[in-house]
């Protein structure tokens, strides 16, 4: 018997290029206590160079793999994620923590936030251990050099990267 999810809206933000299995692990368990889960992908790298996937695949990736959840739903966005979990009536933002690194930017993007928008909490899970040596740009990386990435990522994004990585 599952338990009763009382949590109202939350957004799952990430540029997910790729999405990983990590990031999918936090998109689960979020699921498991927000009644409603609007995961947020980035459609503007602001930190990071430009991505292997458009926001459109990046979003057709995430839907496969949550597809059995009906209160979750997937959205390209390029505005403050202030404004797209405002825009969404989400009260809460949700992210993965893996290692202090992340926590540094993660307690930084959190003033931020939290001055722009003291109405919406920042929830952090912790990552599962088998995900917290996981990264977008770890998979890009070994896949670029021929390395396994199976179990790290979706199937199908496996196959995806391996032909954008080829050309």
């Amino acid at each position: 018997m599952s338990a009763e999810r009382n949590g109202g809206t939350a957004v799952c933000p990430g540029s997910y290029d790729p999405v990983t299995m990590g990031h999918l692990d936090i998109i689960s368990r979020a699921a498991n206590v927000f009644d409603n889960i609007v995961v947020g992908v980035v459609n503007q790298a602001v930190r990071k160079q430009k991505t292997i996937f458009d926001a459109e695949e990046r979003v057709s990736f995430i839907e496969d793999q949550v597809a059995e959840y009906p209160h979750v739903q997937v959205k390209a966005f390029d505005t403050l994620l202030v404004d797209f979990a405002r825009e969404h009536g989400a009260k809460a933002i949700v992210k993965g923590l893996r290692a202090i690194s992340d926590f540094e930017y993660e307690f930084e993007m959190n003033q931020l936030n939290r001055k722009m928008a003291p109405d919406i909490e920042s929830i952090y899970f912790m990552s599962a251990p088998q995900f917290s040596f996981l990264s977008s740009s770890g998979v890009k990386e070994l896949a670029m050099f021929g390395g396994d990435i199976s179990g790290l990522v979706p199937d199908r994004v496996a196959a995806r990267l391996k032909e954008e990585l080829q050309r």
